[in-house]
């Protein structure tokens, strides 16, 4: 299987003052998909403009028209899946079924306490994560739901006409711990990883290799425990938070190299980050685009 060259755009700009420009050319470059954090705010922009995910992906879905879009990733830290689901389909709909959905069980950023909630411990953050799957799964498959778990609940709630995309849309399921492996398993067309974020500040990318690759073997066997091939699952490497850093992007030898390195993994998309100057994502706007253009057909 060829891989896959992808970006994430943040939503950080203005639609009308280099926000539309940016997703309508990300299309223009050949990118499989583009995505967005979906986040209230985040890091070093959290003083800065910064805008929705879903609307800026539905502004994205009626200005292009082969691009597929997603967001990496949504979380329940303030999403429900009874609102989520509708918003979903809806902009599977208007996307002509384009939109991969991708999760995550949400982290301590500002967005863990923005609805003045108490900051949720891993395991709650595991456990709440568990049936906000189980829940979104049967919202965006059945045409009426109704559900009582000890985190979330649905009183038959209507998803009428369903997905374009059938049974449903994608779900890019982020996981690197035991049971986040299984959710992906279980309710995964993809895996998405960041790497291990314990060798971002000292580690190194041969370490960093290794990491990825136990991580996949992870995948594998929760795959096979519940009787699942692995190689059904695309595996989505969001890059820019490993020891490698920004150094992938210096070129397009370096990328090729950085991206054929993960591709004997099992990795079959790469996600780039899309340059925002004077922040961790900087990089050369001119070499980025050579990179989208060319790195792909010297992968294969």
């Amino acid at each position: 299987m060829s891989l896959r060259l992808s970006t994430v755009i943040l939503p950080h700009r203005r639609w009308h003052d280099g926000g539309r420009s940016t997703w309508t050319r990300a299309e223009q470059l050949g990118f499989h998909s583009a995505y967005t954090y979906d986040h209230l705010s985040w890091r070093s922009f959290r003083d800065g403009p910064w805008f929705g995910a879903v609307p800026t992906l539905t502004a994205a879905a009626a200005v292009t028209e082969r691009l597929r879009l997603g967001t990496l990733v949504t979380s329940p830290n303030f999403r429900h899946p009874v609102t989520l689901a509708k918003e979903l389909i809806s902009l599977d709909d208007i996307s002509g079924g384009r939109v991969t959905v991708g999760i995550g069980a949400g982290g301590t950023g500002f967005d863990a306490t923005a609805l003045g909630q108490e900051q949720w411990t891993p395991r709650e953050r595991a456990d709440r994560f568990a049936e906000f799957l189980q829940l979104l799964d049967r919202l965006l498959t059945e045409e009426a739901v109704s559900y009582q778990g000890d985190f979330y609940s649905a009183h038959e709630a209507r998803n009428i006409p369903g997905c374009v995309q059938q049974p449903r849309l994608p779900f890019a399921v982020a996981a690197t711990g035991p049971r986040g492996m299984r959710l992906a398993a279980r309710y995964g067309q993809a895996w998405v990883t960041t790497g291990d974020p314990k060798l971002y500040e000292n580690g190194t990318p041969e370490q960093s290799v290794s990491a990825l690759r136990e991580q996949t073997e992870k995948l594998a066997d929760a795959c096979a425990a519940i009787g699942r091939d692995a190689g059904e699952l695309d595996k989505v490497l969001l890059t820019g938070f490993t020891p490698d850093r920004g150094r992938p992007l210096e070129s397009v030898d370096a990328f090729v190299d950085f991206a054929g390195r993960h591709r004997e993994l099992g990795f079959t998309e790469i996600v780039v980050h899309w340059p925002i100057p004077g922040s961790d994502f900087a990089a050369d706007d001119k070499v980025f685009e050579e990179i989208a253009m060319e790195a792909p057909a010297q992968l294969g």
